[in-house]
C-alpha cells in the first residue's frame, strides 16, 4: 500500500498537479468519508476499501490499478478529470 501511495504522490508532485492527501490511518473522519464515497461496485467483497483511492472533489475516480492503467496509456489527466498542460503527452483521452 505504501509503495502505491508513494507512486501516486510522486507522479502528482512531479507533474505539479495540486492535490490534497487524506490520511485514513490517523483520522477516523477521513476513513469514514472514504468508505462512504467509494461506490458499492468498487468495494472489495469483504472488508473496507484500501488506499490509495483517487477522487476529484467527492467524485470517485478509481484505485491504484485504475491510476496505473491510465498512466501507462498516457491518459492520467483525463483519468483525473483535468485538462492537460500544453505540450503534455499525458493528456490523451482514455
Amino acid at each position: 500500500i505504501k509503495k502505491q501511495q508513494q507512486d501516486v504522490l510522486g507522479f502528482l508532485e512531479a507533474n505539479k498537479i495540486e492535490f490534497e492527501e487524506k490520511d485514513i490511518a490517523a483520522n477516523e473522519e477521513n476513513r469514514k468519508w472514504m468508505r462512504e464515497n467509494v461506490p458499492e461496485e468498487s468495494r472489495p467483497a469483504s472488508g473496507n476499501p484500501l488506499p490509495p483511492r483517487l477522487f476529484n472533489d467527492s467524485r470517485y475516480l478509481g484505485d491504484y490499478n485504475a491510476f496505473f492503467e491510465a498512466r501507462e496509456n498516457n491518459a492520467v489527466y483525463a483519468f483525473l478529470g483535468l485538462t492537460a498542460p500544453p505540450g503534455s503527452k499525458v493528456g490523451e483521452h482514455l
